[in-house]
């Protein structure tokens, strides 16, 4: 058995922070095995039945994982804050019980995000030490040059540090502005627009296509449809840009001892 304090198991879930978790678990809204617990509980999350107001968590399942081509104005959430009167991306989805998302964005953005009941498969795909690449399509004001497409990729200052090494790529460009492909392994939040905006290019428009190389294609907005194996596969696998990533950060790294 491998038994983990039950707010840890539900922010696995992605039923919120550490601490409001733990603040669910103080209002007596989560039973392990039909009892209330106190804050501290443990639980085996393969083999305990964890209930958060009645909805179950953890355990056996079979594994379902959903791609939803998300549209402008969509909150990347399971359940739309009470003064927000915008949809949630888990109401476009017509299936019972709970589902992590993976690969948020925020409510101006649209494209590829993925719905599963699979905590772990979702937090081995969204979290930047496993270097899952996401790619995205993104229009911004102006020409964009190559000198700034250099310092995009290299990283600029946010909040005090440095962002992560990335892929930026013109696509099409003219005085107006410029489409760029932007391949990431590790993004903070609206850290695309953030990073544009410091440059003196705002977005447009921005779409995420793919993540790992499962792409959009043709999937209409707010569309979804449940993916195969060989589609889980395809997500696992990175883009071609993460070598090119992978290089840029040791050249980074290197400049820095040097």
């Amino acid at each position: 058995m491998t038994f983990e304090r039950v707010q840890k198991i539900m922010a696995q879930a992605d039923i919120g922070s550490r601490r409001k978790c733990e603040e669910i678990i103080r209002a007596g809204r989560v039973r392990v095995n039909g009892k209330v617990i106190d804050l501290g509980a443990k639980a085996d999350p393969q083999k305990d039945v964890i209930l958060v107001d009645g909805e179950r968590i953890g355990g056996a399942f079979d594994p379902l994982y959903i791609v939803v081509n998300k549209p402008k104005g969509v909150l990347s959430t399971n359940e739309s804050p009470p003064d927000d009167s915008r949809p949630s991306i888990r109401e476009l989805i017509d299936l019972p019980g709970h589902l992590f998302t993976i690969g948020r964005l925020d409510a101006d953005s649209e494209g590829l995000m993925i719905l599963t009941n699979d905590g772990k498969l979702a937090n081995r795909v969204s979290h930047p030490r496993f270097e899952h690449t996401k790619t995205y399509k993104v229009t911004v004001k102006g020409r964009v040059r190559r000198e700034t497409t250099e310092k995009w990729e290299s990283g600029i200052w946010l909040d005090n540090s440095r962002t992560a090494a990335c892929s930026v790529k013109v696509l099409e460009t003219n005085r107006r502005s410029s489409t760029l492909r932007i391949v990431m392994v590790e993004g903070r939040k609206r850290q695309i627009r953030r990073v544009a905006s410091v440059l003196g290019h705002p977005v447009i428009r921005l779409v995420r296509t793919h993540i790992g190389q499962l792409g959009l294609g043709t999937l209409r907005k707010g569309a979804w449809y449940q993916l195969d194996q060989t589609e889980v596969d395809a997500m696992m696998t990175p883009a071609r840009e993460l070598a090119e990533i992978r290089r840029k950060r040791r050249e980074r790294k290197q400049r820095k001892n040097s």
